[in-house]
C-alpha cells in the first residue's frame, strides 16, 4: 500500500505515524511540507478527503496562528488556505493520505484507519 504523509521531521507525533505505517508494511512517500508546502488545490483536497472546514488544518497553539489573525471570526476559507500554504508551519501535522483517504494522525495511530 502507498501512503503519502505530510511529515516534519522534528515532531515526535509525526515519526510515529512514519514509524507506524512502516511497521505495517506501507511504501511511503514523505513530504517534508514546511520545504515544499502544499498549494491551495492540495489544501482543498485535504479539506474534501478529510470532510472538515480549513479551521481543522490549523495549529492553533503556534504563536503565529493569533498573529495572522486566523481565530477571527467570519474569516473565509480562502484566507486560511493562504495562510496555511504561506506559513506551513501552522499546518496540522502529521497528514497521510491513503486508498483515497485522509486522516490527521493525531494520535499516531490514527493512520491505522486508513492503511
Amino acid at each position: 500500500m502507498d501512503v503519502t504523509l505530510l511529515h516534519n521531521p522534528r515532531c515526535s507525533k509525526s515519526r510515529a505515524a512514519l514509524a507506524l505505517a512502516e511497521a505495517h508494511g506501507a511504501r511511503v512517500h514523505v513530504v517534508d511540507y514546511l520545504t515544499s508546502p502544499p498549494t491551495i488545490a492540495e489544501l482543498e483536497r485535504l479539506l474534501d478527503l478529510l470532510g472538515v472546514e480549513p479551521a481543522a488544518l490549523v495549529r492553533d497553539s503556534d504563536a503565529l496562528h493569533g498573529e495572522l489573525g486566523l481565530d477571527a471570526p467570519g474569516l473565509s476559507r480562502q484566507a486560511v488556505l493562504a495562510a496555511l500554504h504561506a506559513h506551513p508551519r501552522l499546518l496540522q501535522r502529521p497528514i497521510a493520505l491513503a486508498n483515497g483517504k485522509a486522516v490527521i494522525a493525531r494520535p499516531p495511530e490514527a493512520i491505522l484507519d486508513i492503511l
